[in-house]
């Protein structure tokens, strides 16, 4: 439920009560005004009662023939005095009653009830424009209030949705001293101690990986020396890889600061960047042109996208590996188990690996397609379809995309 919404129903309820005690008033105002003008005129008629009695006109009605019937009747059954309200037959106007019994005759006196009823008229009109008038009023301060505190906390949710998409300088602008300036006091405290961390991680990643450089290079020299061998292409097999982890930590560390990295663009035919990319991935690839284009874009980096999304492809996935080149958009798609959950939902992670099992890899590859992708301003779209298999789409972007080749 949103916040004008809730903004609403306070305001209803509001009126509500409003509408409620209005009721009561009126409800109440009634009753007292009718047990005032019943006091009133009975004590008028205990003086014509005692007047009647010592043969002085007091101008009470003797024996009224229009007396209502039920006032008629609860003072002939028993010697009491009795008040009744009615409304006489052809007149809009309320009656007063009062009547008794005495000497076999009902003395009775009338009073119009007019004064009475404007009175509480006047009070229900009174009652109905101030509540009307307070209710309106309460709907719009509500709805003023209620813009803008939900303009605030958009505001505050946009920062914090922009941090939580990889924009570490955006900040809330916290205005006053009430909850919501203290929610983006919080948001702002929040994204500058992930900023520290995350660049507190970022160096010391960077720096193990440029410690780790030299003795790697010593490691890869002194196999050139090895004899050959079983041993010696195991070695060799294993010092690659610990070459190109810190490559790729490196390359990780470089993507992980705003602005280091630069794409240098130039035109280039898609379907050739997506060869070159399966000829340095390696292993059995089919590459398809489904709509040639030329765009502008870093040919390095879209092949070094492409080659790492086509090895993710061979490595946790199965054959065949399908690379399509479609307009200013390239597929990569095999017909392994499909990606998991986890990645599909929220994104590559570093060191956790796109495989469903653990124990393959330590999940950089897919971190630096996120991360070249950022440079180029593309779009990479991971998804299983429902045929199955895995499909990587790096999308360039209308932006990139050019016009086909000339023939």
């Amino acid at each position: 439920m949103g916040l004008r919404t809730t903004t609403a129903l306070v305001v209803a309820g509001t009126a509500l009560v409003a509408t409620l005690i209005g009721l009561l008033v009126h409800q109440r105002t009634a009753e007292d005004q009718r047990a005032n003008a019943a006091r009133a005129i009975d004590a008028k008629l205990v003086d014509a009662v005692s007047e009647y009695a010592s043969g002085t006109d007091t101008g009470a009605l003797i024996n009224p023939p229009d007396l209502p019937t039920a006032l008629r009747e609860a003072v002939t059954d028993r010697p009491v005095r009795a008040t009744y309200l009615g409304d006489p037959k052809g007149s809009a106007a309320p009656v007063m009653w009062a009547a008794t019994r005495s000497d076999g005759d009902i003395i009775a006196l009338r009073r119009s009830y007019a004064p009475q009823a404007r009175a509480l008229a006047d009070l229900d009109r009174v009652l109905l424009g101030s509540g009307a008038t307070v209710t309106a009023l309460g709907c719009v301060l509500g709805t003023v209030v209620a813009i803008g505190l939900g303009r605030r906390i958009g505001a505050s949710a946009r920062t914090a949705q922009r941090i939580a998409d990889g924009d570490l300088t955006a900040r809330v602008r916290p205005r006053g001293n009430d909850e919501i300036a203290r929610l983006g006091a919080a948001v702002n405290t929040m994204a500058d101690a992930l900023s520290a961390r995350l660049e507190a991680e970022r160096r010391v990643t960077a720096d193990i990986a440029h410690e780790l450089r030299t003795p790697v290079a010593g490691l890869v020299t002194a196999v050139g020396l090895l004899p050959p061998g079983r041993p010696t292409e195991l070695v060799r097999g294993g010092v690659d890889t610990l070459r190109n982890l810190v490559e790729d930590v490196l390359e990780v560390a470089r993507l992980d600061v705003p602005g280091v990295e630069r794409a240098q663009r130039e035109e280039v035919q898609l379907s050739a960047l997506a060869q070159r990319a399966a000829g340095l991935a390696g292993g059995d690839v089919e590459v398809r042109v489904v709509h040639e284009a030329v765009v502008e874009t870093d040919p390095r980096r879209v092949e070094r996208i492409l080659a790492n999304l086509i090895t993710n492809a061979h490595r946790h996935g199965a054959p065949p590996v399908v690379v399509e080149a479609d307009g200013a958009a390239v597929r990569v798609r095999d017909q392994g188990p499909g990606f998991p959950e986890d990645l599909l939902a929220q994104g590559p992670q570093r060191f956790r690996t796109g495989a469903r099992e653990r124990g393959t890899g330590i999940g950089l590859g897919l971190t630096i397609v996120d991360g070249q992708a950022r440079v180029l301003g593309a779009e990479v779209r991971y998804e299983n379809p429902t045929e199955g298999g895995a499909q990587a789409t790096l999308d360039l972007g209308p932006g990139a995309a050019g016009s086909p080749p000339d023939c």
